[in-house]
């Protein structure tokens, strides 16, 4: 799709949110732009990200919601660490976790890289693989300032291609 065939569709929709994902938007050529253009829209624009590309470049009027890879994941390899230098305090990294190791380790990142201090953190568990009560559980243990999440568009549609 076009940049403007993707506006017309936001248009049409007549809502005020619009968050770009799928994939990793940043692969993609217009992506940039597009937020910019949305955002000049008076659009209230977020930007889903795997967080393996540069985030350097995104509109600052976009909200960016930045993964980071745990190691259950077998992405964690693909992590920018310099992308949270870009973070402020309207942004949220998001941590999907599998287990307890990972729980762990994120407890860990959160506090080497002062996230706490720079954003937004959200915990989710990994839908087929972690217990959403006991991350709920952990998490009130440690009295953790994280927002804990559940991924929606799992429960709603499976694993069903959005638009």
């Amino acid at each position: 799709m076009s940049i403007g065939e993707i506006e017309a569709e936001v248009t049409e929709s007549n809502l005020r949110h619009v968050t770009v994902t799928g994939g990793e938007p940043l692969a993609q050529r217009n992506c940039l732009e597009l937020l910019s253009s949305l955002c000049d829209q008076n659009y209230i624009v977020s930007l889903e990200t795997s967080g393996a590309l540069d985030v350097s470049s995104v509109d600052p009027r976009v909200t960016k919601v930045m993964d980071i890879k745990t190691p259950a994941s077998g992405e964690s390899e693909k992590n920018r660490w310099e992308n949270i230098k870009y973070l402020c305090g309207q942004d949220q990294v998001k941590f999907v976790l599998c287990g307890r190791s990972d729980y762990v380790w994120a407890k860990n990142i959160i506090q080497e890289h002062q996230l706490l201090n720079r954003c937004e953190v959200l915990f989710s568990p990994s839908f087929d693989e972690l217990d959403s009560r006991k991350l709920a559980e952990w998490v009130l243990e440690d009295s953790l300032p994280v927002r804990f999440q559940l991924q929606l568009h799992k429960l709603l549609w499976g694993n069903e291609r959005g638009r």
